[in-house]
């Protein structure tokens, strides 16, 4: 056999294995339901919520917006300039920009060219933007991304305690009562849970930044060390400090570094605020929120309202 001919048959058997397995869509085949949110003011505020709308293999989240809003495009039509009459802008100093999320992650492509696969939640949010370009991940999609991943690909789920008692076994059974399967151990390229104290998270590396800031995580909030241990600190639209929380306050969180898979983070300051940010992972908890805080039962939306 010549060697082209023993290549066009490899490719050939390649692309059979492919389709077998499922990888892409078919011309013109159904590739399921995505669901649409619009929001503004880092989601205060919903303006269009859309579920079980129906994708084929030529769908982008260009096509899934413009299917359900009135937009207008920017740069060859790749990027939103408004939706429903909300324009992006500059004024002050300060820029309004829509930024999109799938699967409770940031695009690292413009929404014209983000191809879906069915079952994504696309997120679309309208705020101003100065104290930080970029927000690499997000709670607000939950139970996304733990069923269908990111970036069309499905990545196990890995809950990693460190000495969150109780909390671990609580984030466990939330996560499987959403539909995800929890692995055992820690698979290469899995989205990770961090269940625990920030003493015993802050060590990991994807952790370690929110004590650096919000341009170093995208996470709206600090721990910052006080008497011997470290105080939930909530920050505003600014990412400036704006509210120091009790020691029980707990903490739902997710990052994401140099591309990696997102980081979900289940802490406070002590055990009892790890357990109170246990009981955060359900939809009506963090639905359309970047961050979440808990003190004393009552939630609260990060970044802080001004």
């Amino acid at each position: 056999m010549s060697r082209r001919r023993g290549t066009a048959v490899a490719l050939a058997l390649l692309g059979a294995a492919l389709a077998a397995a499922g990888c892409g869509l078919g011309p013109g085949e159904d590739g399921g339901d995505v669901s649409l949110t619009v929001t503004r003011d880092y989601g205060r505020e919903e303006i269009l919520g859309v579920s079980g709308e129906a994708v084929s293999e030529s769908d982008t989240v260009m096509r899934v917006l413009e299917g359900s809003a009135e937009i207008s495009t920017r740069y060859g039509g790749g990027f939103v300039q408004s939706i429903d009459g909300l324009e992006a802008e500059r004024s002050g100093g300060r820029t309004w920009d829509w930024l999109f999320y799938v699967n409770g992650v940031e695009s690292p492509v413009g929404a014209a060219d983000y191809p879906l696969h069915g079952g994504e939640a696309i997120w679309w949010d309208y705020r101003e933007w100065s104290a930080t370009p970029r927000v690499p991940a997000v709670v607000g999609s939950w139970p996304q991304p733990f069923l269908d991943g990111y970036e069309g690909e499905r990545r196990p789920v890995a809950v990693e305690c460190h000495a969150g008692g109780a909390a671990c076994g609580e984030v466990e059974s939330r996560l499987e009562a959403a539909g995800a399967t929890v692995a055992s151990g820690v698979p290469e390229g899995a989205i990770r849970v961090l269940v625990g104290p920030w003493a015993r998270l802050r060590g990991d590396p994807v952790a370690a930044p929110i004590e650096d800031g919000l341009e170093a995580s995208g996470v709206f909030a600090d721990f910052e060390p006080r008497g011997g241990g470290f105080v939930l600190v909530g920050l505003d639209e600014g990412g400036e400090p704006s509210r120091a929380f009790g020691p029980d306050a707990g903490l739902v969180a997710a990052t994401r570094r140099y591309g990696g898979p997102p980081v979900w983070l289940v802490s406070g300051a002590t055990a009892a605020g790890v357990r109170a940010a246990a009981g955060l992972l359900d939809s009506a908890s963090l639905r359309d929120r970047y961050a979440v805080a808990i003190e004393d039962g009552e939630e609260e939306p990060l970044p802080l309202s001004p």
